[in-house]
């Protein structure tokens, strides 16, 4: 692992450690029922959380299954990942706050994530 690769773990660490304290400072000083801005900046806030926390792992996951060798596009497949989940939980919080959240829509919306996401990391 580069000093590079370090540095930008490293970064994303601080980044969701730092989402997660917003989170929570949005979390206490609002409640969502009295306004529905208030539970979409919640939403979004979670998902970014979510989403910021998911990057390093995706990185490490791809470089430990390359036998401890990163390559080049990693970081960005791993950030497309890391956006991948927060999307996905800005949307299933969004559908749960408005009461329309159901399994099958769930299961719909992660294999649509999968999908695209193998569509997109296709070895060519």
């Amino acid at each position: 692992m580069d000093l590079r690769d370090r540095t930008a773990n490293y970064f994303f660490v601080m980044v969701a450690i730092a989402a997660w304290a917003l989170v929570y400072l949005v979390l206490t000083t609002t409640y969502p029922r009295e306004n529905a801005g208030n539970s979409l900046v919640g939403a979004g806030v979670i998902g970014f959380a979510c989403g910021a926390t998911a990057v390093p792992f995706f990185w490490l996951a791809v470089f430990a299954g390359h036998r401890r060798i990163a390559f080049r596009g990693d970081w960005s497949r791993a950030i497309r990942r890391g956006a991948w989940v927060g999307m996905l939980v800005v949307i299933v919080i969004s559908l749960r706050l408005q009461d329309v959240l159901s399994l099958p829509i769930a299961v719909f919306l992660v294999a649509l994530v999968v999908l695209a996401e193998i569509a997109l990391s296709a070895e060519q």
